[in-house]
Formats: structure tokens, sequence, C-alpha cells
């Protein structure tokens, strides 16, 4: 390969130069298999868990019911364990729903260390994963303590969906109009584009690994918070729009189209959100 071609096929990071053209290249099929595998094991189980909570709670809605046949009301005030578990819930949901389209930006990041030389691959991704989870744990706090007031304001039915039509309609005007703002879309550009976003952003070491998933990870959550609040409106546990919505945020992210999907369906939200109102 002449010197003309390698310099055009290689990209510069700060202070180094690195090709990262091809990934799968530079980046050792055991180490694709691992991080896969952790991905994929890890959307498993979260799924898993989901499934059980929603079987209990198909159990638990059976035994509100007769309760209330009997004229006995189960809607008791939340206990710390019910804080607990609840973010739990949450924080699993976030890992089964985000936690696929992260991946390419998890096989790149260890792509591009790799391709840099650097040693502790397993260490350094895991701290970037670690990073990321740790933003949408942060917005996991927040859903439960709006879940929490919902739920004191008696504003949440038996499957834990918004009982109020206005409510309804607020919470989609708002998604809908956020997926037509600049915020959304500069989050989603560093969403779709997770070269840029190293090559930007890149920092050495455990910490730089941790500090650069925190900040994808805020670009994420900027991109979709707006798209989990709609769990409030069609039920937080309604697992067939937990599942629409991750392969909504897919699209979004990895689809070539992307952009557009995201304005259309901020235009339909909000069209909704208005009719609801009405």
């Amino acid at each position: 390969m002449s010197p003309e071609r390698t310099t055009d096929s290689t990209r510069r990071f700060p202070g180094r130069v690195l090709s990262p053209s091809s990934p799968a290249v530079v980046l050792s099929r055991r180490d694709r298999f691992l991080i896969l595998g952790c991905i994929v094991l890890s959307t498993l189980l979260a799924w898993a868990y989901l499934f059980h909570l929603d079987r209990q709670m198909s159990a638990g809605m059976e035994y509100d019911k007769m309760m209330a046949a009997m004229g006995m009301h189960t809607n008791m005030p939340w206990a710390p364990a019910d804080f607990f578990f609840t973010f739990a819930m949450w924080a699993v949901m976030m890992v089964g729903m985000m936690a696929p389209s992260a991946a390419p930006m998890l096989l790149l990041f260890a792509a591009t260390r790799a391709g840099r030389g650097k040693r502790s691959l397993p260490l350094t991704t895991l701290a970037f994963a670690l990073g990321y989870i740790s933003v949408w744990a942060s917005f996991s706090a927040g859903a439960t303590a709006a879940q929490w007031g919902l739920h004191q304001a008696a504003m949440l039915s038996a499957v834990m969906a918004s009982s109020s039509g206005r409510l309804s309609g607020a919470i989609l005007m708002a998604a809908g109009a956020y997926q037509l703002t600049p915020w959304k879309s500069k989050c989603l550009t560093h969403c779709r584009s997770p070269l840029g976003f190293l090559m930007t952003n890149w920092r050495d070491g455990l910490d730089g690994a941790l500090l650069m998933g925190f900040r994808h990870g805020a670009y994420c959550l900027g991109c979709c918070w707006a798209l989990m609040c709609v769990l409030f409106v069609v039920g937080i546990m309604n697992l067939i729009w937990v599942a629409a919505l991750t392969g909504f945020v897919l699209i979004e992210k990895i689809g070539p189209a992307g952009t557009i999907v995201a304005r259309v369906a901020g235009t339909a939200m909000f069209v909704l959100g208005v009719m609801a109102i009405v």
C-alpha cells in the first residue's frame, strides 16, 4: 500500500493516528464475541425479569379485583421497599431497552482502543458501559419519583398508566414536541455517529473510559428520555409497548432514515396528544 493511500485510509485522533475503517479487523473475534455475548446476555436477563414482573402484576391485579369486590382497598402508600423495587424495575427495563442500541458504540470503542495498542480492553469497555448505565440509572431514579408522585395523586391506573386524559395528552404533546427540537437532533446525531463522538471525546485510561461512557450516555438520554416518558401513557409495564419503543429507538439510532422517522413520530405524538386533551 502506498504512503498516500495509507494516509487517506486513516483518521487522526488527538495526538495519535488510528485506522478505524474496519473495527471488525482491529477487534479480535474473541473480544467481539465477549462484548456481544455480554450485551445479549444482559438484554435477555433484563427481559426475563420483565416477563417475571408482568406475571406477578397479572396475579396481583386479580387479587386487587377480589379485594375490591369485598369492599377492601389495596391502594396503600409506598413503603421503602416499594421505592427500591420500582427503581429496580425501571433500571432493568432501561437495560433491556437501551443495550441493543448501545452495541455499535461499545464495539467501536473496543475496536478503537485495540487499534491504539492499549491493554485491559475488557476493563476499559466495562468502564465505558458503566458510565453509560449510570446515566440511565439516574433517569430510572427520576422515573421512580415521578411514578410515586402520580401514585400519591391517584393518577395511575391498575396497569400503571395515566388515568387522566389531560395528563396523557400533555405527555404525548411534550414528547412529540421534543422530537422536533434542535436538542433532540443534536443528541440523535451523536448517537448515530459513534466514530465522530470518539474522535472528539477520546480519553485514555479507565477514568477516561468511564467519562466517555457517561458523556455518550448523556447524549443517549437526551435522545430518548421523552420516548421513555410515553410509558406513563401506554402503561409502564406494557411489554408490547416496551418492545415497540425498543425497536423504535433502534430505528432512530441505526436506521438509514432515523432522523426522518424521529420527526414523523414526533409530529404524530403531538397530534395524538392534542386529540387526547380535546
